[in-house]
């Protein structure tokens, strides 16, 4: 399968390139690149040793399937020009900065019948994985309130607010780049809420607004599910929490903030409470990696989509319906009050 990148912003498409070139039998290779930043370029020229086009349509010529990995603002223009040459198409989180934008790639990829998948690395995580299967399973019952937090320590680090995740034009800013994580994984367990109330706040540094925040989606049948991110977070443990009618589920760890720092001794990544066991239950599955090492695992699912093996990862409408969720948290915030979805 030959692939083109387009962009290299995302860091995360670095991540795949290297692994598809250290796995040959992944059967995916890298045979050209573009970006509109030329020291950018340069840069994966050399990285991937790959050849860099001059253009995006140039890049799309000589592939098969491309990955989308420029700013945010401009994933409309590169999944429009890719959909209308037939190549199939991996986009990077999240979808757009607007939903007119959304609305384009949408148009895009049913025009043209192409292949489509957005890469999100949480919906193959071992754990989250597990964790779907056990609901789905029926043992615990109804789901009553579920909370996913979510952290990074980006904004603390130094000249982040100079780079395009903090600005305006090209990622809004580091809410609607990062909360879209988890916003997207409430979405993957539980489909798309009735409405949401939202607190947004800009608390470490204003060249980097909306560092913190908290999402409160709430379901047609009552449940309550929390998105609760802190972009300027040293250090957490606690990730995920289910509170069912027959039990609990707990998944510690699993973000960027708990990968970067050692885990105490006996430290449990996920573990239930059944009321009919009336104990806690390890469950083990693998939960150790960097957070790097869960990014590039992606490599793999990507890999199978693009050969056919398996579904889309997340449909271009499962992606329209995340960015919606998450767009519909600043209304929220800017005016008050609860927005409908």
């Amino acid at each position: 399968m030959r692939v083109a990148i387009l962009g290299f912003a995302h860091g995360h498409v670095g991540s795949y390139a290297r692994q598809w070139r250290e796995h040959p039998d992944l059967g995916v290779e890298l045979v050209a690149g573009w970006d509109h930043d030329k020291e950018r370029a340069a840069k994966a020229a050399k990285d991937h040793e790959v050849e860099i086009c001059a253009s995006p349509a140039d890049a799309i010529a000589k592939c098969d399937a491309v990955v989308i990995g420029v700013e945010t603002s401009m994933h409309a223009d590169m999944v429009e020009a890719a959909a209308a040459a037939g190549r199939k198409i991996v986009l990077q989180k999240p979808m757009a900065t607007t939903l007119a934008d959304a609305a384009r790639i949408v148009a895009a990829v049913g025009k043209y019948g192409v292949p489509f998948t957005m890469a999100w690395q949480m919906r193959v995580d071992p754990q989250n994985l597990k964790i779907k299967e056990l609901l789905e399973g029926g043992a615990f019952g109804k789901v009553f309130m579920v909370r996913r937090r979510h952290g990074l320590s980006t904004n603390k680090w130094a000249g982040f607010e100079n780079t395009w995740h903090a600005s305006a034009e090209y990622n809004r800013d580091i809410w609607a780049d990062d909360a879209s994580h988890p916003v997207d994984f409430i979405y993957w367990l539980f489909g798309k809420p009735a409405s949401v109330t939202a607190e947004l706040a800009s608390l470490h540094n204003p060249k980097v607004p909306n560092d913190n925040g908290v999402a409160l989606y709430r379901y047609a049948d009552g449940m309550i599910a929390e998105v609760s991110c802190s972009f300027v977070c040293s250090a957490h443990e606690s990730t995920t929490e289910v509170v069912c009618e027959n039990g609990t589920i707990i998944q510690n760890y699993g973000d960027g903030v708990s990968a970067n720092v050692k885990r105490p001794e006996g430290g449990v990544g996920l573990k239930h409470f059944l009321n009919t066991d009336n104990a806690w239950k390890t469950v083990d599955v693998p939960d150790g990696w960097r957070q790097g090492d869960r990014i590039a695992n992606l490599s793999g699912p990507i890999a199978e989509f693009l050969h056919g093996a398996r579904p889309p990862i997340a449909t271009v409408e499962e992606g329209r319906d995340a960015l919606a969720m998450v767009l519909a948290c600043y209304e929220s915030s800017e005016n008050g009050k609860r927005v409908a979805l």
